[in-house]
C-alpha cells in the first residue's frame, strides 16, 4: 500500500470521518489487522478562515501548501484535502509538492456523469456555492449546477461554521437541510451534491427525495483506491 497524506482540521469533525472511512474500507478489502498507511497534518482552522474572510486567499493557500510540504517530507506519496472548499488551492499544492492530489471535485463529477445526472443541486459553504471554482468541475462534465435561494445559502453557511465544525448536530438544522433538498427537487434537479464534508452529519444520503452524493464518502473511497493502486 502507498502512504497517503491527509490535510485535515478543515474541520476536525470531517477529518475524523475521513480517517474512519478510509481505514474501514482498507480493512474490508484486505481483512485481518490491515489499516491504512496515513500521515495527517491537522491544521488550526481559525487562522485559515480568518485569512479567507479578510480576502487573503494567498495567505490561506500558503498555510495549506506548507502542510502539504510537511506531508511530502514525511514520505507521503499522495495528498488528500479533507475539505471541499480547500480544493480552491489544489493546483498550487500539486505544483509545489509534485505529489498527486486526489481531487474531490473530479471524483464527484465523474460519479455524477457515470450515473447520467444532467442537473444537480449544490450544497456547501457560501463560498463553495457561489464561487466558480467548484461549479466549473461539475459543469466540465456537461452537468448543470443549481444552488439554493440566498437566504437558504446563508443559513447553511451558518450551520456549517457555527455548528458542524464544532461537532454540533441539531434536529432544527437537520430539518433545514431536508427543506433545502426538497426545494432543489422541486426545481428539476436530479440529484444533490453535499459539497461540504461536514454536511453528511445532518443528511442521510439514503433517505431523501433526491439521490444525495456524499462527497466525503466518495473522496474517501477514491483515496483507498489510490492507496491500494
Amino acid at each position: 500500500m502507498r502512504k497517503l497524506g491527509l490535510i485535515g482540521g478543515l474541520s476536525w469533525t470531517s477529518t475524523a470521518l475521513y480517517y474512519e472511512a478510509i481505514n474501514k474500507e482498507v480493512a474490508r478489502r484486505m481483512g485481518g489487522l490491515h489499516s491504512a498507511p496515513l500521515a495527517i497534518e491537522s491544521l488550526d482552522l481559525a487562522p485559515i478562515v480568518a485569512a479567507q474572510d479578510a480576502g487573503d486567499w494567498n495567505g490561506a493557500g500558503d498555510m495549506l501548501t506548507a502542510a502539504a510540504g510537511r506531508l511530502a517530507a514525511s514520505g507521503a506519496e499522495g495528498i488528500v484535502l479533507c475539505s471541499n472548499m480547500a480544493h480552491k488551492y489544489s493546483d498550487g499544492i500539486e505544483r509545489s509538492t509534485g505529489l498527486q492530489l486526489i481531487h474531490i471535485g473530479h471524483v464527484t463529477a465523474d460519479r455524477l456523469a457515470e450515473d447520467g445526472v444532467k442537473r444537480a443541486g449544490l450544497l456547501g459553504t457560501r463560498q463553495t456555492m457561489t464561487d466558480d471554482f467548484y461549479r466549473a468541475w461539475i459543469e466540465s462534465r456537461d452537468i448543470e449546477v443549481a444552488t439554493p435561494e440566498p437566504a437558504m445559502m446563508d443559513e447553511i453557511d451558518r450551520i456549517i461554521f457555527e455548528e458542524l465544525v464544532l461537532g454540533k448536530v441539531s434536529r432544527i438544522s437537520q430539518r433545514t437541510l431536508k427543506t433545502a433538498i426538497t426545494n432543489l427537487a422541486q426545481t428539476r434537479n436530479q440529484a444533490v451534491i453535499l459539497a461540504c464534508t461536514e454536511l453528511v452529519m445532518l443528511v442521510d444520503p439514503l433517505a431523501n427525495v433526491l439521490p444525495v452524493y456524499d462527497t466525503t464518502a466518495l473522496h474517501a473511497h477514491a483515496a483507498v483506491d489510490w492507496i491500494m493502486g
